[in-house]
């Protein structure tokens, strides 16, 4: 290969994801992971590329990229910068939506990848076309998985049970059998677990 040549799809994406992990290790935020810190962000898109490719082995390089940069150096556009009410929850996470898109775009072109796939891996962080995009339905598949196996049981601690009750019912609405299935056998614990019974037990 000349110096010239346009790199390897393989080598194109391996240098993305070593770029999207880079960014996201500047977290100063850290979570404890099998008893080591590391930056929330960086083991955020671990646990969901994982979930990702657990659910579907043969996903495709877009929805590989956009697992790994949906929640692209996050902690940028912290939840105090908004109005601490409904109203400004809705408009935060718009705001990160669009910001984690935009991010990935200019570090995706970076590296080399044509517009194409660029608004490909956009559309599913943007969740355009959810529910009836396929890829759109296993990335929030892979979110609400993380979800419930990490970030449920730091929720129970700070939430009341009715908010967090509501949470479980929205997150089971949106998941599909084949998550539901994988959800069931997750290892809560005694209250995540009863509250997760509850949840199921009122959806209508």
């Amino acid at each position: 290969m000349s110096e010239h040549s346009p790199p390897s799809l393989t080598s194109r994406f391996e240098a993305a994801i070593r770029r999207i992990d880079e960014a996201n290790r500047r977290d100063p935020n850290l979570q404890m992971v099998n008893g080591s810190p590391l930056p929330r962000e960086l083991a955020y898109a671990r646990w969901l590329s994982g979930w990702v490719l657990r659910l579907c082995p043969n996903a495709s390089e877009a929805l590989r990229l956009a697992a790994r940069c949906q929640h692209l150096c996050r902690w940028q556009i912290p939840r105090h910068q908004y109005p601490m009410t409904r109203a400004g929850y809705l408009q935060w996470r718009t705001a990160l939506k669009q910001f984690h898109a935009e991010t990935a775009g200019k570090l995706l072109r970076e590296v080399g990848y044509p517009e194409q796939v660029i608004r490909r891996v956009q559309e599913l962080n943007l969740k355009q076309n959810f529910p009836h995009d396929p890829e759109s339905r296993v990335l929030e598949d892979a979110l609400c998985l993380v979800f419930l196996e990490h970030q449920l049981a730091d929720l129970v601690l700070k939430t009341s049970e009715d908010k967090v009750v509501n949470a479980l019912r929205k997150s089971w609405q949106k998941m599909t059998t084949a998550a539901r299935a994988e959800a069931l056998h997750l290892p809560y614990g005694p209250r995540e677990k009863r509250l997760l019974e509850l949840a199921l037990s009122t959806s209508s």
